[in-house]
C-alpha cells in the first residue's frame, strides 16, 4: 500500500462529521444539545465487517459494523472517536483510526444501529 490506494478502490463517498457547540442568532456559543458540522466529504472503500445482536443492559439491539478506507490528509488527521460518519443515509460512530503507511490512508472502523 506505500504507493498509494488505487482510484477505483474508493468507489463510495462518505461524510465525516465533528460535534459543534450550540450558537446563537450572533454566533455566540450557548448552552444547548451539540449538532454536527460537515468535515470532509470523502471518496471511501467500504468493507462490512458484521452485523449481529448486540446485547447490552438486556437490551436486544442490531448493530452494523463497517470499516471504510480512504486517503491521508493533514484536515483529517485528528479524526477520531468523538467524530461520526454517514454513509448511504446512515450514521456511523466511529469506534477506530488506524493510519495505513505514512500518510498514504486512514482506515476508519465505525458502528451504526441497524433499526
Amino acid at each position: 500500500m506505500s504507493q498509494g490506494i488505487p482510484a477505483g478502490d474508493l468507489d463510495r463517498r462518505i461524510t465525516l462529521q465533528r460535534s459543534s457547540p450550540a450558537r446563537d442568532a450572533f454566533g455566540a456559543k450557548v448552552a444547548g444539545p451539540l449538532g454536527w458540522a460537515d468535515l470532509a466529504s470523502v471518496k471511501a472503500k467500504h468493507t462490512p465487517v458484521s452485523d449481529g445482536e448486540r446485547i447490552r443492559a438486556q437490551q436486544n439491539g442490531a448493530s452494523i459494523t463497517d470499516r471504510f478506507l480512504i486517503r491521508w490528509s493533514k484536515r483529517l488527521a485528528d479524526l477520531g472517536a468523538r467524530d461520526q460518519l454517514v454513509f448511504e443515509g446512515r450514521t456511523y460512530g466511529i469506534t477506530g483510526v488506524k493510519p495505513v503507511g505514512r500518510r498514504v490512508a486512514v482506515e476508519i472502523t465505525a458502528i451504526a444501529r441497524a433499526d
